[in-house]
């Protein structure tokens, strides 16, 4: 077992890395998994999240909001770049469900913007480039008007 003061210790730790910016509790994990007690991160972990210090399905809506404010993605891509956060699939299966009508439109204009920038290449590369970049293939129809 360990001390309220070295709870409170490595909680002030952990919470000046959740603060400076906001963080999934799979990196919260990865940061802390070496340098504090197993149980006790657990007890840290489970006390930041009741405070409201991480969430995780807010942290995908934050991200997800970035990613259309900022970017030209691909509802795939989207979701590859959350994945790498360590959110749990069923987490971001859910919000891209919730959100489908939304994220679809998106990824239509996406697609376009990134259409227009490419004018000059030919079509069948042009329809490369976008599967590479995980477009659907009924996004990449639609947008080069091949339906």
């Amino acid at each position: 077992m360990y001390t309220p003061e070295e709870f409170d210790e490595n909680k002030t730790q952990v919470m000046k890395y959740i603060l400076y910016k906001k963080r999934t509790e799979s990196e919260v994990r990865k940061k802390f998994c070496h340098t504090i007690d197993e149980n006790m991160l657990e007890d840290i972990i489970e006390y930041v999240k009741e405070a409201g210090y991480i969430n995780d399905k807010e942290y995908i809506k934050k991200l997800v909001n970035e990613y259309i404010a900022l970017k030209c993605m691909s509802i795939r891509e989207i979701k590859n770049k959350i994945y790498e956060k360590g959110i749990y699939a069923d987490d971001i299966e859910d919000y891209l469900y919730e959100n489908r009508e939304l994220l679809y439109e998106y990824e239509v204009n996406s697609a376009k913007k990134l259409v227009d920038k490419k004018k000059s290449m030919e079509p069948q590369k042009l329809k490369s480039y976008l599967i590479n970049k995980g477009f659907d293939m009924d996004t990449i129809n639609k947008v080069l008007k091949l339906d």
